[in-house]
């Protein structure tokens, strides 16, 4: 690659130490489709001829399917996926060497984690959507379930089952959104900046861009081989749904205890003990309330990378794909067992109805009564505190005739909890069909 301008190769310690091939194997679809794109910029310049870019397009054909089917050799001078790509398509074709023109490892190296990052969003979503769909037939089912609502792991008032459910589905709804905005900004193409000065030649970025379906070209050559900004947003992304899953993960694991006794797991969902025969325990749900620990790495991990860089572009920013790549294959990863564990949960009604029973969590309903009367709410407050000390709390009416009561939006009155659960759902359709249409499909 670099052979002209050096006598002596690098140390074999140095070149298995520089070397990414193992972790940036993951982005040859990209590579491929980049390079064949490239290579359709160069003929709309005139650079190379038709009868070029026929070649190397049927080499590029090739190369993949090698790749894919396991056949491809590497060889030993292949220091990334990208040099093993074009030293393998110059071997099937002379043509091979005419298609780095124009282009630097810089820009084709962040043109295909875009590429990438584009892929990956869209996947996370549609996975956020199944999830959400598979939260809102649970709450459809149970959305006049009542149950204790808690703060500070007290019970508190009196909600429905499917309102709680709900509440694990309205963070991922918004996690969606980042995700979507992850993509939009991954979408724009920085090929055709070259090493970070862009080039002499003619390149055609317009006919690159469409080739590969991004909305725009970068505008700065310096800052488009430099930026991993995109990157950064797909992490937090990943970061944001973990966390939102390890509360999920946290609440099947409190209801799945004796000492709440709301739900029973499935064998399907649950593990036993090597030395407790009676034991079933609800791992999965603990996994799911770990996994944030390793986005967070991640995220730390890239921004420490990102850190302080000068530019244009520096080796450093070899090491951001394994950390991004390990945030996007966990969470999406995350997500599709948290929709099976939430599919599999199946509900004790009677324990939960038992639980809504407790007449202290109607204290609040006591106080609002008095309020209808005139009293003001401090000293309504203050009153039936005393009721509950003394343990003479009379409620005004039961947990279902508190929730019927609650008819506000947003609230856990199970008629509004069915119609949200069934917007949700209609939500979650609509993710599903948005990341079906992207990113659009690559052209080879």
């Amino acid at each position: 690659m670099w052979g002209g301008r050096f006598s002596r190769r690098m140390l074999p310690e140095l070149e298995r130490f520089s070397a990414s091939l193992e972790v940036d194997f993951e982005l040859y679809p990209f590579d491929i489709a980049g390079s064949v794109a490239h290579a359709r910029g160069l003929t709309a310049a005139g650079i190379i001829t038709p009868a070029q870019l026929k070649a190397i397009e049927r080499g590029l054909r090739r190369v993949k399917r090698e790749l894919d089917e396991g056949t491809f050799e590497f060889a030993s001078t292949d220091e990334d996926i990208h040099t093993a790509v074009e030293r393998r398509l110059t071997e099937l074709t002379p043509a091979g060497a005419a298609l780095h023109a124009g282009r630097s490892r810089n820009d084709q190296v962040v043109t295909d984690l875009r590429l990438y990052c584009r892929l990956a969003s869209a996947t996370a979503v549609d996975a956020i959507g199944s999830l959400v769909e598979t939260l809102s037939d649970a709450a459809t089912k149970h959305a006049a379930w009542p149950m204790p609502g808690y703060t500070h792991l007290q019970r508190a008032q009196p909600v429905t089952l499917g309102h709680h459910l709900l509440a694990h589905a309205e963070p991922l709804l918004r996690d969606a959104e980042r995700f979507r905005s992850a993509y939009a900004s991954a979408d724009e193409l920085p090929l055709g900046s070259g090493a970070l000065a862009a080039t002499t030649l003619p390149l055609k970025r317009e006919v690159i861009a469409k080739a590969l379906g991004f909305s725009r070209l970068s505008l700065n050559s310096i800052d488009a081989v430099a930026d991993r900004d995109f990157a950064l947003d797909l992490v937090y992304s990943c970061l944001s749904a973990a966390i939102h899953l390890s509360r999920m993960g946290e609440d099947v694991v409190l209801w799945a205890s004796s000492e709440f006794g709301f739900v029973r797991l499935a064998d399907e969902i649950a593990t036993g003990s090597s030395l407790m025969p009676q034991k079933k325990n609800p791992d999965i749900a603990e996994l799911l309330r770990a996994r944030p620990g390793r986005a967070l790495g991640s995220l730390s991990a890239l921004a420490m990378i990102l850190k302080g860089l000068p530019l244009a572009y520096d080796r450093d920013l070899q090491e951001d794909k394994a950390a991004l790549f390990a945030a996007v294959d966990d969470v999406i990863e995350a997500l599709r067992a948290a929709a099976l564990l939430v599919r599999h949960l199946e509900f004790d009604q009677k324990r939960l109805a038992e639980a809504a029973a407790d007449p202290a969590l109607l204290a609040t309903d006591a106080a609002e009564e008095l309020v209808r009367a005139g009293v003001p709410f401090r000293k309504a407050h203050e009153a039936v505190g005393r009721q509950v000390r003394a343990g003479k709390l009379a409620p005004p009416w039961d947990a279902k005739q508190s929730l019927s009561r609650r008819n506000l939006p947003g609230a856990p009155q199970p008629r509004r909890v069915l119609a949200r659960a069934k917007a949700a759902g209609r939500q979650a359709a609509a993710l599903r069909s948005w990341a079906k249409a992207h990113p659009p499909p690559l052209s080879l």
